[in-house]
């Protein structure tokens, strides 16, 4: 025990451990203990070395100074109070916590019955309480000096019509690739490699969504099992970067050095965030963190306060009607945006996050906080617009300065192409942006997110290859995992040696993905979508620390990946050539004076569709005309497996050149007289200028 002159008041702001060049002050928020001790360890985190009360309590916040202290101490927390789970109270002394605060952590837990404020096993299950200290196999946070050189980083600063974003995962896109030195693969150096950067500048993609990367733990259960949580959507450190991802000897310097590289390719950075829910799960969870240092407050109860009210289907629902835990919430945001340089985030779950609990509200106060906030409402806001509540699904009913992930867009797009009926009108709405979703307060077609894969679902190649899941390799009987999936196999299920089959399947693949990227609104792509990446036909990977979640590199890639990439970086190339394709305002039929162009859905023999055309059942091929004064782009879209005959407009003088067609990935802007046939299956872009 330290001698009392040795720790000084302190101050209950900035909430953490903030190392102000002689000392560090430590301040943590529990509106309900009774005493909160901080203690410290040795450089190794196994032996606790001094245990410090908190000597001031002020605005219900626990602080305290140390003038001796500094970065790289390791630390935690041990926070005393009532163990009344009925009453929602689950302090236990015995158990080390964790730093909501903490910017980085050092170590992973190693999962043990110690770390549970119960004792597991007994008949009052939850009620009971656990006297075991939880330190031997809890990480530590340690005391990091954030200070670190930017020099000249510029954010790119991508409009959002110019954006295209690739999703991707933090060791999924290097773990395999041999030409980085072993320690930096499946890390944030690896990802900063020009090497890995030199990939995606290739393909042309403008953002790079990074799954979770905050701190975040492996379920026990998939442990037991010899599995990971290997997606991360299991956060229990809003501030700390997951140490998984951070190379041996390196720290938070790492991931800043990821984002400055990428900036300097002119590629924004967008955070996967998880604060919806922690890893403390429901009420038979380990006590990890929030549960221990104030479970009533950082967390929405049931009427019952013993167990949670669960939105998430994760177990727990973070409260962000309570202040401070809104605080902490936005402190992170804008952490993650003023000290590491991030351009923006996607919101895991949203829906949750503007619940008024029972139900969705656009003025919810963190939604309402952002908006006003001067630095978060800068940056780019992406939105998961459900989550497992009542009332959860709210696609388009975000507030302005969102966008949102747009499944409508996903399912109709998969639903045509696979060949199902009655789908060409909803898909025109899709091609345009989702109006009838998004057009309203303003927003504008960037708001909807188009894509056909993401990392919950098929893959690309996948989605060609299946028509049911295989999850049996994640050891629940394949009984996980959306069945509703709008795949189509070709004619075998997965792999095959029938060429007529793989080229079927390839050409698909070209509808699918020139889909998006020729849609209004936001196209994302899979990583690894660009190579034929395959999941063997699992989607539900979210355990699978495993190849079929890895981007494959050099001896992996062969001449079908590589031709794929090459009609892959085409069409974004073409995308971002053509503004027609990128409007800032919504298209509704001819040119308007707020600058949008017009836009014609025109029948194979060239005239313009009627109402019954659009709602035949069998209306499988058409075409899209974009136009303005001086230039008209027609997408021909073609669902059947036959050929079909189209009779272009003969309005321009120039005539018609075929800038793509996902029949012959190699044309390249040729000229075209008369009628043009679209093969079975596929679509085509063409242009003429006045």
């Amino acid at each position: 025990m330290r001698r009392n002159g040795q720790i000084k008041p302190g101050s209950p702001f900035p909430l953490g451990a903030h190392w102000d060049g002689s000392g560090v002050n430590f301040a943590l928020f529990s509106a309900n203990a009774t005493k909160v001790e901080l203690c410290l360890f040795d450089g190794t985190g196994r032996r606790e070395i001094e245990r410090v009360p908190l000597p001031e309590f002020t605005h219900e916040v626990w602080h305290g100074y140390l003038p001796d202290i500094r970065p790289g101490q390791l630390y935690g927390y041990r926070v005393h109070g009532p163990y009344e789970p009925s009453a929602g109270h689950r302090f236990n002394p015995n158990k080390l916590l964790l730093d909501p605060y903490a910017l980085e952590l050092r170590g992973e837990i190693r999962w043990h019955d110690a770390v549970f404020g119960y004792r597991i096993g007994h008949p009052r299950d939850d009620l009971s309480f656990d006297r075991r200290d939880s330190a031997f196999v809890m990480p530590k946070c340690v005391v990091v000096d954030p200070a670190v050189t930017w020099g000249n980083d510029v954010r790119p600063g991508r409009p959002w019509d110019e954006t295209i974003i690739y999703e991707a995962h933090v060791k999924g896109m290097t773990a395999l690739n041999r030409e980085l030195p072993e320690q930096f693969r499946g890390t944030f150096a690896g990802l900063a490699d020009p090497r890995t950067i030199d990939h995606l500048v290739k393909l042309g993609v403008t953002a790079i969504e990074l799954m979770p990367s905050q701190a975040f733990f492996d379920d026990r259960h998939l442990i037991e099992r010899g599995l990971s949580n290997y997606w991360g959507y299991n956060t229990i450190g809003f501030f700390a970067p997951a140490t998984r991802f951070i190379a041996p000897g390196s720290g938070i310097h790492d991931f800043k050095l990821m984002v400055r590289r990428l900036h300097e390719a002119g590629i924004e950075v967008v955070l996967d965030v998880v604060y919806n829910h922690t890893a403390e799960g429901n009420q038979m969870g380990p006590t990890l963190s929030f549960r221990g240092i104030d479970n009533a407050s950082y967390y929405l109860l049931g009427d019952d306060p013993r167990y949670y009210f669960d939105t998430t289907g994760c177990g727990n629902t973070v409260n962000l009607r309570n202040q401070r835990v809104l605080q902490m919430v936005m402190d992170s945001l804008r952490y993650w945006v003023q000290d590491c340089h991030v351009d923006g985030f996607r919101f895991d779950l949203a829906s949750s996050l503007g619940r008024d609990r029972d139900s969705f509200d656009q003025n919810a106060v963190f939604l309402d906080a952002v908006r006003q906030d001067p630095v978060l409402s800068m940056v780019k806001l992406i939105a998961e617009p459900w989550d497992t509540g009542n009332d959860g699904y709210q696609l388009g009913n975000f507030p302005p300065m969102w966008a949102e992930w747009n499944d409508q867009y996903r399912d109709t797009t998969r639903a045509f192409w696979k060949g199902d009926e009655g789908i060409a009108s909803d898909l025109a709405g899709r091609l345009l942006g989702s109006a009838g979703d998004f057009e309203k307060r303003g927003r504008r077609p960037w708001a909807s997110i188009n894509f056909v894969t993401a990392h919950d679902g098929f893959t690309l190649m996948d989605l060609v290859s299946y028509n049911d899941k295989h999850n049996e390799a994640n050891g629940e009987e394949n009984r996980d995992g959306h069945s509703h999936n709008l795949s189509w196999n070709c004619g075998a299920e997965g792999p095959t040696e029938d060429e007529e089959i793989i080229e079927l399947r390839d050409r698909m693949r070209r509808n699918l993905a020139a889909t998006v990227l020729l849609s209004q609104g936001t196209p994302m792509i899979l990583m690894g979508d660009e190579l034929g990446r395959s999941q063997d036909g699992n989607n539900n990977s979210y355990c699978q620390d495993a190849e079929m979640n890895w981007l494959r590199w050099g001896e992996g890639i062969d001449e079908r990946d590589q031709a794929f990439f090459d009609f892959m970086r085409k069409v974004i190339a073409l995308r971002l050539d053509q503004p027609l394709l990128r409007q800032r305002f919504f298209l509704h039929g001819d040119p308007r004076p707020n600058g949008a162009s017009g836009v014609h859905w025109l029948r194979a023999d060239g005239e313009q569709m009627g109402d019954e055309d659009w709602h035949q059942p069998h209306t499988r091929a058409f075409a899209m005309l974009l136009f303005n004064d001086a230039q008209k782009l027609l997408i021909v879209f073609n669902a059947h497996y036959e050929d079909v005959e189209f009779t272009l407009p003969e309005d321009f003088s120039s005539g018609w050149r075929r800038l793509l067609d996902t029949a012959d990935p190699l044309v390249d802007g040729e000229a075209v007289d008369g009628p043009i046939a679209a093969h079975g299956r596929t679509l085509m872009l063409l242009e003429t200028r006045a």
